[in-house]
This record gives structure tokens, C-alpha cells and sequence, in this order.
């Protein structure tokens, strides 16, 4: 049996270096904010823009570096995957459902007035209060 076993040290040190890689996403993107909204009247809106837009895909190479992006990423490519296999109803069967269901509804707000309705009733009688 093969099994790769990885020492506390290994282990340790993967997850300082993921912290590392977080802890850079994180200041570079808070770096872009700081600059789009410091800079709001010395640079123009569209490099502030440029500037906004690369620190959040160099935060976002960042993240990937770390474990946790690549587990992310891996999940965001496994739901494309299954989405790509979901069968869509056609546009009769939506209207069909979308119909049976308001029916449904409106026969079920029927039945609960009326129920509500007698209730009301029969505790006017039981206390007297029937007109």
C-alpha cells in the first residue's frame, strides 16, 4: 500500500505558504482600493479602472496559488461540468408548469378562505356572537 504521508513540517509549511499567498491577495487588492479611492481627483477614472481591475486579477492569481483557490477552482469547473448536463424545459413546458401552478395556488387560497371563513363562523356561534 502506497500511501504519501506528509510529516507535521510539510504540512506546516504548506499552509504558512498559503497564508503567505492569502495574506499578498489580500494586500494587493486592498493596495487597488486604496489607490482607486486616494487618487479619486490627481489620475483619471480609467486608470484608476485599470488599476482597480489588475490589482483584483493579481489578487486573484494570488489566491489561486494557495491551496484553498485551487480546491475553489476545481469545485467552479466540476459545477460548469454538471450545469452543462442539466436538461432545460422548453418554453411550452415552463408556461405548462408556470399555469398548473397558479392554479394550484389560487384553488388552495379558495379552500383556506373558505376553511377560514366557517371557522370564523362556527366561534361566533360557540361564543354567542353570530349575527
Amino acid at each position: 500500500m502506497n500511501q504519501t504521508s506528509q510529516t507535521p513540517s510539510d504540512t506546516s509549511h504548506g499552509s504558512r505558504l498559503d497564508t503567505l499567498w492569502l495574506v499578498g491577495a489580500l494586500l494587493v487588492v486592498v493596495g487597488a482600493i486604496f489607490v482607486f479611492y486616494r487618487y479619486q481627483s490627481d489620475l483619471n477614472a480609467a486608470i484608476r479602472a485599470v488599476v482597480m481591475i489588475a490589482g483584483i486579477g493579481i489578487g486573484a492569481f494570488l489566491v489561486y496559488q494557495a491551496r484553498i483557490g485551487k480546491t475553489t477552482w476545481d469545485y467552479v469547473r466540476g459545477a460548469r461540468v454538471e450545469l452543462r448536463k442539466t436538461v432545460w424545459p422548453t418554453k411550452q413546458e415552463a408556461v405548462q408548469t408556470t399555469l398548473m401552478i397558479a392554479v394550484v395556488v389560487l384553488i388552495m387560497a379558495v379552500f383556506l378562505w373558505g376553511l377560514d371563513a366557517a371557522l370564523l363562523k362556527g366561534v361566533k356561534l360557540l361564543t354567542g356572537r353570530a349575527s
